[in-house]
């Protein structure tokens, strides 16, 4: 019987392709399987690299995560290595990922990392607000009252929080935090990181909600709330 499998999990680019990273390619090109959030966009993200893919892919994303976790598992503990790639990004921070994980742990498999970049700490680095302590909540409830729960919730925050948006909601979003944490409070808005039309706007709210709306509102976006009485 062959030696269990591995699990890595394997840092995508969350704009600019030059951010995967050599072992990456290994990794993707040396894996049994690799599961994937889209087989097309990972399709066209190996075929890019030059990374033979037939046969390899395996779709694991939310819809389907908790039945896949036990089969993936099981083709590890049959001696097959798996690379758990998400659209973009690091796998199981807001993507796919956590529940192989667990189950991996559970069962006693080894589990690594082949790591690069994420818009988390990519945003926090750019944003000039205070990066000692921070908290990331991913995307919040969609429903207005629910953001403004959130945000009162943080008038006295001690650290920096890191919160997703989409381009569908970024305006009502960022119109729920100034009615709540007031214009003053200093944040920052970051779009498209590393790619071409990448912007990032800091300073208090109500000025940058302003800039904001001035100016394209297509991608993703994370925003940063700084700490309360912080100024730049």
């Amino acid at each position: 019987m062959s030696d269990p499998g591995t699990l890595t999990l394997v840092a995508a680019p969350i704009g600019n392709l030059s951010d995967i990273t050599p072992r990456a390619i290994e990794v993707l090109t040396a894996a049994t399987h690799i599961a994937c959030e889209d087989t097309r966009v990972t399709g066209k993200l190996l075929s890019k690299l030059n990374i033979e893919n037939s046969g390899k892919l395996i779709s694991y994303r939310e819809q389907n995560e908790n039945y896949m976790a036990s089969e993936i598992a099981d083709r590890m503990q049959a001696g097959e290595d798996i690379a758990l790639i998400a659209d973009a990004g690091t796998p199981a921070i807001s993507d796919p990922g956590f529940r192989l994980v667990r189950e991996c742990r559970k069962r006693g498999l080894k589990v690594t990392t082949a790591p690069g970049v994420s818009a988390v700490i990519t945003a926090l680095s750019l944003s000039g607000l205070p990066s000692d302590a921070f908290l990331y909540v991913g995307f919040l409830a969609p429903k207005s009252a629910a953001r403004k729960r959130f945000f009162e919730a943080q008038q006295d925050s001690e650290y920096t929080v890191i919160i997703y948006e989409s381009c569908h909601r970024i305006g009502k979003f960022l119109n729920d935090l100034v009615a709540t944490l007031g214009p003053d409070r200093c944040i920052s808005v970051c779009r498209e990181l590393t790619k071409l039309h990448e912007t990032v706007h800091t300073g208090p709210a109500g000025e940058v909600r302003d800039r904001v709306a001035k100016g394209s509102q297509k991608g993703e976006f994370v925003v940063c709330i700084a700490k309360a009485g912080f100024e730049l």
